[in-house]
């Protein structure tokens, strides 16, 4: 089965070397960072240069900025898009593989009152589209990929399911684009979450493992079985990567993961 991968946030340690040291007796394979917005990750290059010279490896930027590149506001959107190619560049200097990043998150959802976001479909898809070529353009000159993430209904009105993000980075006819599969929104966002893993089939390039209540995978109700299968089948071989709210010990839910879901893998 894939490797696995944990977010720097969720790992003991107060280096990345000393992260690294948890994660790998633990049984992970890499670390992925998390791309801060005000361009604080580029501030962090000297830091992310010595953990690799140690062996440390990173290959994905997970984004944690105030406004993405489908914000409604065109500043916002320009700004976002600048700060995810500056992550890109950083991403492929250190020899990684690429950048995830949602359409917006927590920017509006039909799901709550007002109900109708001030901008309609076609608008959405229109600036989705010209983001995404933008920055799939930008990844491809630099050798990485992006990812984009669909999110759950209540923290995106635009890219909610895997067929959605499929759908936008086949249009761009782009290979710099891919999916980033979550299974905490696929758990609420798609009928069949192994199903619609393989009908994403090769758009999918990224994995984050997170149970149906976002604590680490054993917690909830994700079938992890039906997943890891599906992703077998496709022929997934990038990272299940960590991406929780620890219940309990938060060192010992994170260590304990790998082995739970190798536990699920098909035989």
């Amino acid at each position: 089965m894939s490797a696995f991968a944990c977010q720097e946030q969720l790992i003991p340690g107060d280096t990345l070397e000393r992260k690294w040291e948890f994660a790998t007796a633990a049984g992970y394979a890499a670390i992925e960072l998390r791309g801060r917005g005000g361009y604080t990750f580029r501030e962090r290059l000297p830091e992310l240069k010595r953990a690799a010279a140690a062996g440390v490896v990173m290959p994905t930027v997970c984004v944690e900025m105030s406004h993405f590149f489908g914000a409604f506001d065109a500043e916002l959107r320009a700004d976002a898009i600048a700060q995810l190619k500056s992550q890109l560049s950083l991403v492929a200097e250190l020899g990684g593989r690429g950048v995830m990043t949602p359409a917006s998150y927590g920017m509006f959802s039909r799901r709550l009152p007002p109900f109708e976001p001030p901008r309609g479909e076609a608008g959405d898809r229109e600036v989705l589209l010209n983001g995404l070529i933008e920055l799939g353009e930008h990844a491809a000159r630099e050798g990485v990929e992006l990812y984009l993430e669909p999110l759950n209904r209540y923290e995106d009105h635009m890219v909610n399911r895997l067929a959605d993000a499929a759908g936008l980075i086949e249009e761009t006819g782009l290979d710099s684009l891919r999916v980033a599969a979550d299974t905490y929104h696929m758990n609420i966002e798609e009928d069949d979450p192994a199903e619609a893993l393989r009908e994403a089939g090769g758009y999918v390039a990224h994995v984050h493992v997170s149970e149906s209540n976002r604590h680490q995978p054993g917690t909830g109700h994700v079938d992890w079985a039906g997943v890891l299968a599906a992703l077998a089948d496709i022929g997934y071989d990038g990272y299940l990567t960590l991406e929780c709210r620890p219940r309990g010990d938060p060192a010992e839910a994170v260590a304990a993961v790998p082995a739970f879901l190798r536990s699920q893998a098909p035989a």
